[in-house]
């Protein structure tokens, strides 16, 4: 772990927002681990080193907390998937605050350290080799989103070792219900759903009425998304401080 020097951009983390209690604190923690990580401190206050922000549901805006920074923001989309929200709205909040010093990451996913969580997650929830695994995301209008579905698909059965059916919980086709019933047609015994969702929330309560013989937990707070997190960050806020020194 590096401690981050005085003058370091803040850490801007950006999720989607969600109504459900149990979602709302997970992002919580997940910001306080990632601060943490860091060795800094998160904090609603101006200026504060780890800041949290919503593009929906949930207040505070990116561009509102962009505002309140003085110095440099490295700004870390909380998204497993680049859809609209981190190719449109991300960047109008950005482009809303006025913020002269501000770097963008990529989203968290696609990536094999979350493939790799969601193995851990599945076979937590009881999924043995030889059992059907239907990936289940969130779902997006955007095809740049779908393809990155895709990716996290292929990178799980990779982890796993076995083929995954891809399922959408709210936008697009085919939906988790409709491949569960489908594997079962096809002779699966035992049938269960890796949740590539970040948090608990309505879309992942959906998947226990799903029909399957076991949900796995959200990505969640994990070691490996605090770390991926942190790295996003750093090497970001590398370029940014030494952009701003030429």
């Amino acid at each position: 772990m590096s401690t981050p020097r005085p003058g370091d951009p803040a850490l801007v983390l950006v999720a989607h927002g969600t109504r459900s209690a149990r979602g709302v604190e997970m992002i919580a923690a997940l910001a306080e681990a990632v601060a943490v990580e860091l060795g800094v401190a998160v904090s609603a206050a101006p200026n504060a080193a780890l800041r949290t922000a919503f593009v929906d549901v949930l207040g505070p805006s990116p561009s509102e907390v962009l505002r309140d920074l003085d110095g440099p923001a490295v700004v870390v989309p909380a998204f497993l998937a680049s859809g609209y929200h981190v190719y449109q709205d991300v960047p109008r909040e950005v482009a809303e605050s006025g913020h002269p010093a501000v770097a963008v990451t990529a989203a968290m996913g696609p990536d094999p350290v979350l493939a790799a969580i969601m193995a851990v997650r599945l076979r937590a929830a009881g999924w043995r080799p030889g059992d059907a695994v239907v990936f289940a995301a969130a779902g997006s209008s955007d095809s740049r989103a779908r393809h990155d579905v895709r990716r996290a698909a292929g990178m799980l059965a990779e982890e796993l070792g076995a083929p995954v059916r891809i399922a959408y919980v709210a936008t697009g086709t085919p939906r988790v219900p409709e491949v569960v019933a489908s594997l079962r047609e096809s002779g699966a015994e035992r049938v269960f759903i890796a949740s590539y969702l970040l948090a608990h929330g309505l879309f992942h309560q959906r998947l226990h009425d799903a029909g399957a013989d076991g949900v796995a937990e959200p990505i969640g707070v994990h070691p490996g998304v605090v770390r991926l997190i942190a790295q996003r960050y750093r090497s970001a806020a590398r370029e940014l401080v030494g952009a701003r020194a030429r």
